[in-house]
Protein backbone atom coordinates (compact mmCIF):
# COMPACT_ATOMS: atom_id res chain seq x y z
CA UNK A 1 0.00 0.00 0.00
CA UNK A 2 1.49 3.47 -0.82
CA UNK A 3 0.97 6.54 1.40
CA UNK A 4 1.50 9.73 0.03
CA UNK A 5 0.57 13.44 1.34
CA UNK A 6 0.51 14.90 -2.67
CA UNK A 7 -3.64 14.42 -2.48
CA UNK A 8 -6.81 15.99 -1.44
CA UNK A 9 -9.08 12.99 -2.25
CA UNK A 10 -7.33 9.87 -1.18
CA UNK A 11 -8.19 7.78 1.30
CA UNK A 12 -7.74 9.79 4.44
CA UNK A 13 -5.61 7.91 6.70
CA UNK A 14 -3.91 9.96 9.26
CA UNK A 15 -4.42 13.71 10.06
CA UNK A 16 -3.40 16.51 12.68
CA UNK A 17 -5.84 18.33 14.69
CA UNK A 18 -5.81 21.15 17.09
CA UNK A 19 -8.70 20.69 19.89
CA UNK A 20 -10.75 23.79 20.79
CA UNK A 21 -10.12 23.09 24.23
CA UNK A 22 -6.28 23.54 23.17
CA UNK A 23 -6.35 26.42 20.52
CA UNK A 24 -9.04 28.55 22.75
CA UNK A 25 -7.94 27.29 26.15
CA UNK A 26 -10.52 29.01 27.94
CA UNK A 27 -13.53 31.68 27.67
CA UNK A 28 -11.67 34.41 28.80
CA UNK A 29 -8.90 33.73 26.26
CA UNK A 30 -11.50 33.84 23.84
CA UNK A 31 -13.14 36.87 25.23
CA UNK A 32 -9.60 38.79 24.92
CA UNK A 33 -9.02 37.86 21.22
CA UNK A 34 -11.79 37.00 18.71
CA UNK A 35 -12.60 41.07 18.07
CA UNK A 36 -8.63 41.62 17.34
CA UNK A 37 -8.71 38.31 15.24
CA UNK A 38 -11.76 39.91 13.08
CA UNK A 39 -14.63 36.79 14.31
CA UNK A 40 -17.99 38.05 13.50
CA UNK A 41 -19.62 36.78 17.08
CA UNK A 42 -17.83 35.51 19.62
CA UNK A 43 -17.30 31.83 20.10
CA UNK A 44 -18.46 29.92 23.48
CA UNK A 45 -16.06 27.81 24.79
CA UNK A 46 -17.73 24.90 26.03
CA UNK A 47 -19.82 24.69 23.11
CA UNK A 48 -16.65 24.87 20.84
CA UNK A 49 -15.19 21.74 22.80
CA UNK A 50 -18.48 19.67 22.24
CA UNK A 51 -18.30 20.69 18.40
CA UNK A 52 -14.88 19.07 18.18
CA UNK A 53 -15.17 16.42 20.24
CA UNK A 54 -17.79 15.71 17.89
CA UNK A 55 -16.20 16.33 14.62
CA UNK A 56 -12.94 14.56 15.93
CA UNK A 57 -15.16 11.48 16.15
CA UNK A 58 -16.72 12.14 13.08
CA UNK A 59 -12.91 11.50 11.08
CA UNK A 60 -12.33 8.60 13.18
CA UNK A 61 -15.54 7.08 12.14
CA UNK A 62 -14.55 7.44 8.54
CA UNK A 63 -10.82 5.70 9.52
CA UNK A 64 -8.39 8.50 10.60
CA UNK A 65 -6.36 7.97 12.96
CA UNK A 66 -6.18 11.55 14.50
CA UNK A 67 -2.57 13.38 15.84
CA UNK A 68 -3.55 16.51 18.36
CA UNK A 69 -1.19 19.31 18.14
CA UNK A 70 -0.79 20.79 21.74
CA UNK A 71 -1.67 24.05 23.39
CA UNK A 72 0.99 26.84 22.14
CA UNK A 73 1.23 30.35 23.82
CA UNK A 74 2.29 31.90 20.76
CA UNK A 75 -0.54 31.32 18.93
CA UNK A 76 -4.51 32.41 19.12
CA UNK A 77 -7.54 31.45 18.50
CA UNK A 78 -6.92 30.75 15.02
CA UNK A 79 -4.42 27.71 15.25
CA UNK A 80 -7.56 25.67 15.41
CA UNK A 81 -7.81 26.24 11.78
CA UNK A 82 -4.58 23.99 11.19
CA UNK A 83 -4.49 23.49 7.71
CA UNK A 84 -3.10 27.23 7.46
CA UNK A 85 0.32 26.58 8.99
CA UNK A 86 1.77 23.88 6.51
CA UNK A 87 1.77 22.48 3.21
CA UNK A 88 2.48 18.35 2.56
CA UNK A 89 4.12 16.04 0.23
CA UNK A 90 5.29 13.10 -0.34
CA UNK A 91 8.59 13.83 1.31
CA UNK A 92 7.26 15.92 4.38
CA UNK A 93 5.83 19.02 5.47
CA UNK A 94 6.30 22.63 4.08
CA UNK A 95 6.12 25.26 6.71
CA UNK A 96 4.16 27.86 6.04
CA UNK A 97 5.03 31.79 6.46
CA UNK A 98 1.24 33.55 7.40
CA UNK A 99 -0.04 36.52 5.59
CA UNK A 100 -2.32 37.25 8.64
CA UNK A 101 0.19 38.94 10.65
CA UNK A 102 -2.11 37.58 14.33
CA UNK A 103 -0.70 34.06 13.16
CA UNK A 104 2.99 34.45 12.48
CA UNK A 105 3.26 31.97 15.79
CA UNK A 106 1.74 29.21 14.14
CA UNK A 107 4.01 27.51 11.82
CA UNK A 108 6.86 27.20 14.50
CA UNK A 109 3.84 25.40 16.53
CA UNK A 110 2.91 23.61 14.15
CA UNK A 111 7.02 22.63 13.85
CA UNK A 112 6.98 21.14 17.08
CA UNK A 113 4.13 18.75 16.73
CA UNK A 114 5.00 17.27 13.53
CA UNK A 115 8.86 16.28 14.56
CA UNK A 116 6.94 14.46 17.71
CA UNK A 117 4.72 12.88 15.35
CA UNK A 118 7.74 11.89 13.25
CA UNK A 119 6.82 14.24 10.05
CA UNK A 120 10.07 15.32 8.30
CA UNK A 121 10.12 18.82 7.32
CA UNK A 122 11.40 19.58 3.68
CA UNK A 123 11.73 23.39 4.20
CA UNK A 124 9.91 26.39 5.35
CA UNK A 125 8.42 29.90 3.51
CA UNK A 126 11.17 32.57 4.23
CA UNK A 127 10.67 36.79 3.90
CA UNK A 128 9.68 38.00 1.63
CA UNK A 129 7.63 35.00 0.83
CA UNK A 130 4.14 34.21 2.39
CA UNK A 131 1.95 31.30 1.65
CA UNK A 132 -0.80 29.71 3.73
CA UNK A 133 -2.38 25.96 3.02
CA UNK A 134 -5.46 27.29 2.62
CA UNK A 135 -4.49 28.61 -0.83
CA UNK A 136 -2.80 25.35 -1.64
CA UNK A 137 -4.81 22.12 -3.31
CA UNK A 138 -3.87 18.97 -5.13
CA UNK A 139 -5.29 18.33 -8.90
CA UNK A 140 -3.49 14.86 -8.79
CA UNK A 141 -0.30 13.36 -7.46
CA UNK A 142 1.92 15.49 -9.93
CA UNK A 143 -0.01 19.24 -9.85
CA UNK A 144 -0.49 21.34 -7.81
CA UNK A 145 -2.77 24.61 -7.61
CA UNK A 146 -2.23 27.58 -5.10
CA UNK A 147 -4.46 30.99 -4.74
CA UNK A 148 -2.26 34.16 -5.89
CA UNK A 149 -4.11 36.94 -3.08
CA UNK A 150 -3.35 38.67 -0.04
CA UNK A 151 -2.39 35.60 2.10
CA UNK A 152 -0.07 33.81 -0.70
CA UNK A 153 2.27 35.84 -2.40
CA UNK A 154 4.16 35.21 -5.66
CA UNK A 155 7.46 35.02 -3.83
CA UNK A 156 5.73 32.18 -1.55
CA UNK A 157 4.92 30.54 -4.51
CA UNK A 158 8.40 30.81 -5.82
CA UNK A 159 9.61 29.17 -2.51
CA UNK A 160 7.24 26.28 -2.27
CA UNK A 161 8.07 25.24 -6.06
CA UNK A 162 11.84 25.28 -5.44
CA UNK A 163 11.28 22.95 -2.15
CA UNK A 164 8.94 20.69 -3.82
CA UNK A 165 11.49 20.61 -6.62
CA UNK A 166 11.21 17.23 -8.80
CA UNK A 167 8.24 16.12 -6.54
CA UNK A 168 5.69 18.17 -8.56
CA UNK A 169 5.36 18.62 -12.54
CA UNK A 170 3.64 21.26 -12.70
CA UNK A 171 2.08 24.32 -10.27
CA UNK A 172 -0.82 26.33 -11.16
CA UNK A 173 -0.86 29.81 -10.22
CA UNK A 174 -4.57 30.93 -9.17
CA UNK A 175 -4.98 35.07 -9.09
CA UNK A 176 -7.46 35.43 -6.11
CA UNK A 177 -10.01 38.09 -6.11
CA UNK A 178 -9.92 41.34 -4.25
CA UNK A 179 -13.74 40.67 -2.46
CA UNK A 180 -13.89 41.81 0.43
CA UNK A 181 -10.51 43.03 0.76
CA UNK A 182 -7.21 42.02 3.21
CA UNK A 183 -8.36 41.61 6.07
CA UNK A 184 -11.20 39.26 5.48
CA UNK A 185 -10.27 35.20 5.39
CA UNK A 186 -10.10 34.01 1.47
CA UNK A 187 -7.82 31.43 0.40
CA UNK A 188 -8.28 28.92 -3.15
CA UNK A 189 -10.15 26.41 -0.79
CA UNK A 190 -12.94 29.28 -0.09
CA UNK A 191 -14.13 28.65 -3.84
CA UNK A 192 -12.34 25.16 -5.22
CA UNK A 193 -12.24 21.67 -3.15
CA UNK A 194 -11.76 18.76 -4.33
CA UNK A 195 -13.73 15.56 -4.08
CA UNK A 196 -12.31 12.74 -5.88
CA UNK A 197 -9.86 13.40 -9.20
CA UNK A 198 -12.94 14.31 -11.19
CA UNK A 199 -15.04 15.87 -8.81
CA UNK A 200 -14.99 19.54 -7.06
CA UNK A 201 -17.11 22.12 -5.41
CA UNK A 202 -16.94 25.25 -6.47
CA UNK A 203 -18.44 28.93 -6.70
CA UNK A 204 -18.04 29.81 -9.73
CA UNK A 205 -19.04 33.68 -9.69
CA UNK A 206 -15.41 34.29 -8.13
CA UNK A 207 -13.98 30.93 -9.74
CA UNK A 208 -11.24 32.74 -12.08
CA UNK A 209 -12.22 31.88 -16.09
CA UNK A 210 -8.56 30.31 -17.39
CA UNK A 211 -8.70 27.97 -13.63
CA UNK A 212 -12.54 26.87 -14.38
CA UNK A 213 -11.63 26.18 -17.82
CA UNK A 214 -8.49 23.98 -16.67
CA UNK A 215 -10.62 21.85 -14.34
CA UNK A 216 -13.04 21.33 -16.98
CA UNK A 217 -10.23 20.34 -19.34
CA UNK A 218 -8.70 17.72 -16.79
CA UNK A 219 -12.17 16.21 -16.86
CA UNK A 220 -13.68 17.49 -13.69
CA UNK A 221 -17.68 17.50 -12.98
CA UNK A 222 -18.28 20.93 -11.03
CA UNK A 223 -20.74 21.07 -8.50
CA UNK A 224 -22.10 24.29 -7.91
CA UNK A 225 -22.25 25.97 -4.73
CA UNK A 226 -25.33 28.82 -5.07
CA UNK A 227 -25.35 32.18 -3.94
CA UNK A 228 -26.95 31.65 -0.56
CA UNK A 229 -24.61 28.88 0.70
CA UNK A 230 -21.19 30.56 -0.19
CA UNK A 231 -20.75 32.58 3.31
CA UNK A 232 -21.69 29.09 5.42
CA UNK A 233 -18.88 27.32 3.74
CA UNK A 234 -20.86 25.38 1.53
CA UNK A 235 -17.56 25.58 -0.78
CA UNK A 236 -15.25 24.48 1.44
CA UNK A 237 -15.54 20.59 2.08
CA UNK A 238 -13.23 18.03 3.11
CA UNK A 239 -12.67 14.77 1.31
CA UNK A 240 -12.30 11.68 3.31
CA UNK A 241 -12.17 9.58 0.33
CA UNK A 242 -12.80 9.54 -3.21
CA UNK A 243 -16.76 10.91 -3.12
CA UNK A 244 -17.02 10.71 0.68
CA UNK A 245 -16.59 14.39 2.19
CA UNK A 246 -16.97 15.99 5.45
CA UNK A 247 -19.45 19.31 5.20
CA UNK A 248 -20.49 21.92 7.14
CA UNK A 249 -23.94 21.77 8.49
CA UNK A 250 -26.94 24.03 7.31
CA UNK A 251 -25.80 23.70 3.44
CA UNK A 252 -28.73 21.52 1.61
CA UNK A 253 -28.22 22.59 -1.92
CA UNK A 254 -24.71 21.49 -2.12
CA UNK A 255 -25.42 18.63 0.10
CA UNK A 256 -28.11 17.25 -2.29
CA UNK A 257 -25.96 18.34 -5.22
CA UNK A 258 -23.08 16.49 -4.44
CA UNK A 259 -25.24 13.18 -3.34
CA UNK A 260 -26.77 13.32 -6.85
CA UNK A 261 -22.90 13.26 -8.09
CA UNK A 262 -22.39 10.32 -6.21
CA UNK A 263 -20.84 11.15 -3.49
CA UNK A 264 -21.02 10.09 0.36
CA UNK A 265 -21.65 13.76 2.28
CA UNK A 266 -21.10 13.58 6.43
CA UNK A 267 -22.29 16.83 7.94
CA UNK A 268 -20.49 18.20 11.46
CA UNK A 269 -22.01 21.19 14.00
CA UNK A 270 -19.67 23.83 13.79
CA UNK A 271 -21.16 27.20 14.90
CA UNK A 272 -18.32 28.11 17.32
CA UNK A 273 -15.80 25.69 15.69
CA UNK A 274 -16.22 27.06 11.89
CA UNK A 275 -18.87 29.62 11.39
CA UNK A 276 -17.32 32.12 13.56
CA UNK A 277 -14.14 31.99 12.67
CA UNK A 278 -14.92 31.38 9.22
CA UNK A 279 -12.85 28.12 8.97
CA UNK A 280 -14.46 24.94 7.32
CA UNK A 281 -13.60 21.38 7.48
CA UNK A 282 -10.59 21.73 5.17
CA UNK A 283 -9.42 24.68 7.73
CA UNK A 284 -9.87 22.36 10.75
CA UNK A 285 -7.19 19.87 9.37
CA UNK A 286 -4.24 19.26 8.15
CA UNK A 287 -4.26 15.78 6.77
CA UNK A 288 -1.28 14.13 6.78
CA UNK A 289 -1.09 10.77 5.46
CA UNK A 290 -3.57 9.47 2.73
CA UNK A 291 -3.79 5.97 0.74
CA UNK A 292 -3.88 4.28 -2.49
Amino acid sequence: MKRLGQSDVAPLERVLLKHARSAYADQPTVDAEWQKLGYPSRPDFAGAVEEYDEFADLLRRLGATVDEAPADRDTSLDSIYVRDAVVMCDRGAVLCRMGKPEREGEPAAIERALRQSGIPIVGRILPPGRLEGGDVAWLDERTLAVGRGYRTNTAGLRQLRALLGSAVDRIVAVPLPHWRGPGDVFHLMSMFSPVDRDLAVVYSPLLPVPFRELLLKRGFELVEVPEEEFDSMGCNVLATAPRQCVMLDGNPITRARLEAAGAEVHVYRGREISRKGAGGPTCLTRPLLRRV
